[in-house]
């Protein structure tokens, strides 16, 4: 009986087009944002900071990107792990060549380094789609592995195309504990996923969809497919490139370009997959979900083994976790092709229903 609309009556097109048009649907998303922010450094311990909080705020940024693109325009992307190099080793080229240079236009600059790589990649997308499209971005990784490990200019020279960052600041204040890092990263995450909500609702993100439905017909009642395609690349991979740029400079601090494999670009789309196509929301749960499943089985079958008496090994439980990970997005795309973002939609409107039946 707490989640109705009951009485909630809309006075001007500026409250009934609002993003969350139920008061108790903006409630909970300030709660939320309130124990982010400040609840969880509170209590936080620096484990979680390292393993799980700041993986996860940089994942839901990645496949916020990546949902752009796969979710919102129906092109589909095996790249967004290239994006991300390019973003990463973009970014570092300028924090090291332009001394004093802050560093969010650095991140900004990355992002525009894998913009227009995506850009690139993204042309063969308005002459071929599906699975040749996949295959189209998939080269885009074969690349970027190949030109950060034989053009060292990329990588100031480095033969082995590792490269490291290290004092970082922001606006003057240091990031050198684990909870300065998460709020920064947080606070990023928190003006992207507006910003892209906010898109997806607007005349672009119209354009994405109705190119996602059926392009032809788009092309019928005037929208252009080269614009409204490039553009997906353009913001998808933008929002990767930043993810990506803080990914390195963040979370590992070091990497080479192994640290972008193309294992990261499928894990990418299972979050998109798992968590929901086309949902904003759906890259939050797809990335807690990717992000969180390892660790727990890491801890949990162990301790199953040992109370059946099989001892498991650590390639036992990697193992276990991939073909969880197969089994999960085969039955996410025959049950709920939709993802967990569906199911949290329909429990919502269940909500909205109880206890009546219809």
């Amino acid at each position: 009986m707490l989640y109705r609309e009951n009485g909630q009556f809309k006075t001007s097109y500026r409250s009934d087009q609002q993003i969350f048009p139920i008061a108790q649907d903006r409630i909970a998303i300030g709660l939320l944002l309130a124990a982010a922010f400040v609840g969880v450094p509170l209590f936080a311990s620096e484990y979680l900071y390292t393993s799980i909080l700041i993986p996860f705020v940089i994942m839901s940024l990645a496949a916020l990107g990546v949902n752009v693109l796969v979710g919102y325009c129906g092109q589909i992307s095996l790249g967004s792990a290239a994006f991300m190099a390019v973003g990463a080793y973009g970014a570092y080229n300028f924090y090291a060549r332009i001394p004093g240079l802050p560093l969010i236009p650095t991140l900004i600059l990355g992002g525009l380094c894998a913009m227009f790589f995506g850009i690139l990649f993204g042309l063969p997308s308005l002459r071929v789609k599906g699975l040749y499209l996949a295959v189209a971005t998939l080269a885009a990784q074969f690349f970027s592995d190949w030109m950060f490990l034989r053009i060292q200019w990329f990588t100031n020279d480095s033969p082995s195309g590792s490269v490291s960052v290290n004092n970082l600041k922001v606006l003057g204040m240091a990031l050198d504990s684990p909870m300065a890092r998460y709020l920064f990263c947080l606070s990023l995450l928190a003006v992207i996923a507006l910003l892209v909500k906010n898109l997806v609702r607007g005349a672009i993100g119209r354009e994405w969809m109705a190119i996602r439905d059926m392009d032809v017909a788009a092309a019928v009642i005037g929208i252009r497919p080269m614009y409204a395609k490039l553009s997906a690349f353009a913001v998808s991979s933008f929002i990767i490139g930043m993810a990506g740029a803080l990914w390195g400079f963040i979370h590992l601090g070091s990497w080479e370009p192994a640290a972008f494999s193309v294992e990261l670009s499928f894990r990418l789309l299972f979050m998109v997959i798992i968590g929901g196509l086309g949902s904003v929301m759906g890259s939050f749960f797809g990335a807690a979900f990717i992000v969180i499943l390892p660790i727990a089985l890491s801890r949990l079958l162990p301790t199953l083994g040992d109370l059946v008496g099989i001892e498991l090994s650590t390639a036992t439980v990697s193992h276990v976790e991939l073909m969880t990970f197969g089994g999960l997005i085969v039955w996410f795309l025959i049950v709920e092709p939709h993802g967990l973002a569906k199911l949290w939609s329909m429990g919502k409107q269940k909500l909205r229903l109880w206890p009546f039946p219809h």
